[in-house]
């Protein structure tokens, strides 16, 4: 399809893809771009960007609009819980995604509005839908509902309407009902869809979750959505009056939007710092609490700062995090500009070979040459501004899981071997949730919330040596003597490895030399911890 002179919706505009798009798009020259955001800041923000960057354009080129398009017109600008907590707004979304798609149900939904009044040629969903609908946690609210039956809660009611509304495949099949409608009426060309397969193309064994098992539910229910939303848009493109419909599906992480010091926000908030001293350290017995109303971390009235990535909508990492998963057989990454291409290739009737609607399998967009290419010289800025903020880029726990961080930070521990910065090195690791066991196994320095043991509805748990040695490994710095042993073990197999490959070999029969592992004279948290989920966790991908 020719894209010159023509109106696309690029949903998602705002973001970190959607941005890079727009871009490649401005080459085709189209006749107006509408970027969407969630929050009108964010396309506002979008539009202006654009503006600046292509001020030939006009001011009337670039529209923007925002608002949550899974939800009707009057719901847009509530955030889930708004729409939730109030009876009268749950029954009403309830109804809407279950009851049957009439007319006026069409008509009321904000993406129905939102074509009908701009008639798109083409649009590019951005969005990652996925994530959108699976990460309202369908296992919690169950959770939440058998919690409400045990205890003959008042507010049983609520808590099983709260799981209705929380219901993938209705949520899901409604949205592909109405995208369909609405752009059959708005006689859209070509949807284009920017989908996921929810693990970054890694397999079960993926090491990434949050507090979860492993491999995670919330995350696995990602994939599954992810893999409902393919096969329907599927069936779409199977129906002879349905607009072309092509999905690219990127099977790394996402990067990267800047890389920058500065504060760091977790959904949207600053992270206040809090310290905890070896003199107020909790003695282990009884009852641990998950969650603590004050009275042992106490506030350092300064808010965590430190080296970032932003990733745009997968978040920020740390350098630590982000050499983590970025690193050869762990997630990788694949640029933007990448996808970009192959969207626009794809609208203009090229064949990249990506479109998963067309290869299931063999269309993934994987970890590329390019991101491989330009992953040290980002490792490398990201040091250059370590060192000048004087400060050290670990972990956040953004990336997760806890035990991730845990490891970060262990193998960051011995690589300063008890030098400098301790005080400030302690309030980092507590303030993000990632409590410290000392040595002698049974006092912790901890903040008021910890990410390990997660919270289940249930806020004091028994303590047992057993349960500690869980609580320990999966997410809590662990400095027993136990533990250093095992990170010498580690050590001495790395070592051994390099030993083992054959003198004077120069070929590319082995990865991790002596040079990747910088003769070991430095110890590199991210590479070791990448180690670990390859080899000790059985976290490596099987395809690239």
């Amino acid at each position: 399809m020719i894209i010159t002179n023509k109106t696309v919706l690029v949903l998602g505009g705002w973001g970190l893809v959607g941005s890079a798009i727009c871009r490649r798009l401005m080459e085709e020259k189209p006749k107006r771009i509408i970027l969407t955001s969630l929050k009108e800041s964010e396309a506002k923000e979008a539009c202006e960007q654009m503006r600046s960057e292509y001020p030939k354009a006009g001011k009337s080129f670039f529209v923007p609009w925002w608002g949550n398009i899974f939800v009707r017109n009057e719901f847009k600008d509530l955030t889930r819980e708004e729409i939730l907590s109030e009876p009268h707004k749950r029954a009403k979304f309830i109804d809407d995604i279950i009851d049957e798609l009439t007319q006026d149900v069409l008509e009321r939904s904000s993406l129905y509005q939102l074509l009908d009044k701009y008639r798109p040629d083409i649009v590019v969903d951005c969005i990652n839908s996925a994530t959108a609908i699976a990460y309202q946690d369908i296992f919690q609210s169950s959770r939440d509902v058998m919690i409400s039956l045990k205890n003959n809660s008042p507010n049983l009611k609520e808590t099983v309407e709260r799981l209705l509304a929380t219901q993938y495949t209705p949520q899901l099949i409604r949205h592909v009902q109405i995208f369909y409608r609405s752009m059959n009426s708005a006689k859209t060309n070509i949807y284009v869809k920017i989908g996921t397969s929810g693990t970054g193309g890694m397999g079960l064994n993926i090491p990434y979750t949050h507090s979860e098992e492993k491999p995670s539910r919330v995350l696995l229910s990602k994939s599954v959505v992810a893999g409902a939303h393919t096969l329907l848009l599927f069936l779409m493109g199977r129906t002879p009056d349905a607009p072309i419909t092509k999905e690219i599906k990127p099977t790394g992480a996402i990067a990267w939007k800047k890389i920058a010091f500065g504060e760091i926000a977790k959904r949207g908030k600053p992270i206040d710092l809090v310290d905890c001293s070896p003199e107020k350290g909790i003695e282990l017995k009884g009852k641990f609490q998950i969650k603590m109303n004050g009275g042992v971390a106490e506030p350092t009235g300064e808010r965590l700062k430190s080296v970032f990535i932003d990733t745009g909508e997968n978040g920020i990492f740390s350098r630590g995090e982000f050499e983590a998963i970025a690193t050869p057989g762990q997630m990788e990454y694949v640029t933007p500009e990448e996808i970009a291409e192959a969207v626009v290739y794809e609208i203009k009737g090229g064949n990249t070979g990506h479109d998963i609607i067309n290869a299931l399998d063999n269309a993934t967009l994987s970890p590329t040459y390019r991101a491989g290419f330009m992953f040290q010289s980002a490792i490398e800025r990201m040091k250059q501004l370590e060192k000048e903020h004087d400060v050290d880029s670990v972990a956040f726990e953004m990336l997760g899981p806890p035990r991730l961080s845990k490891l970060l930070y262990e193998a960051h521990l011995l690589k300063l071997a008890y030098g400098t910065k301790e005080e400030q090195l302690r309030s980092h690791i507590i303030s993000i949730g990632i409590p410290i066991l000392m040595p002698d196994g049974k006092t912790i320095l901890r903040g008021n919330e910890i990410k390990i043991p997660p919270y289940r509805g249930v806020n004091e748990l028994p303590i047992t040596p057993a349960s500690i040695d869980d609580w320990a490994h999966n997410g809590w710095v662990d400095l027993r003597i136990s533990n250093m042993e095992q990170w010498k073990t580690r050590l001495a197999i790395i070592m051994k490895e390099v030993a083992a490959s054959i003198k004077g070999d120069t070929s590319s029969r082995h990865f991790r030399t002596a040079e990747y592992w910088d003769r070991f004279e430095n110890i590199d948290e991210g590479k070791i911890v990448g180690w670990i989920f390859t080899e000790e966790e059985k976290g490596k991908r099987m395809k690239s």
